[in-house]
């Protein structure tokens, strides 16, 4: 019987694989551009984490944010504030 491993990846979360291999999805894997992480800390609303990832090209620079979900997928889109839901049902007659 063979058990297959799972990958770093799949463990990180159901989102977008670990942040290595997202960076790499975004800025190709030319071995030209030399990408450096610009800045790494919390939101100040919530406190998620974040990461901006800078890189320098021949005709300027880019410069993208990776936010952490709660599922622990990275993002370039921040993860929904969780919100307080009240709801009202009616009274049985």
């Amino acid at each position: 019987m063979v058990v297959a491993r799972q990958s770093k990846e799949s463990e990180m979360g159901s989102g977008e694989k670990c942040l290595r291999t997202l960076v790499g999805k975004w800025f190709g894997p030319s071995a030209v551009v030399t990408i450096r992480v610009m800045e790494f800390s919390r939101t100040r609303t919530d406190r998620r984490r974040y990461v901006r990832i800078g890189a320098v090209l021949a005709d300027g620079g880019l410069t993208i944010v990776f936010f952490r979900h709660d599922d622990g997928s990275w993002n370039v889109f921040p993860a929904k504030a969780n919100v307080p839901a009240m709801r009202t049902y009616p009274l049985a007659a």
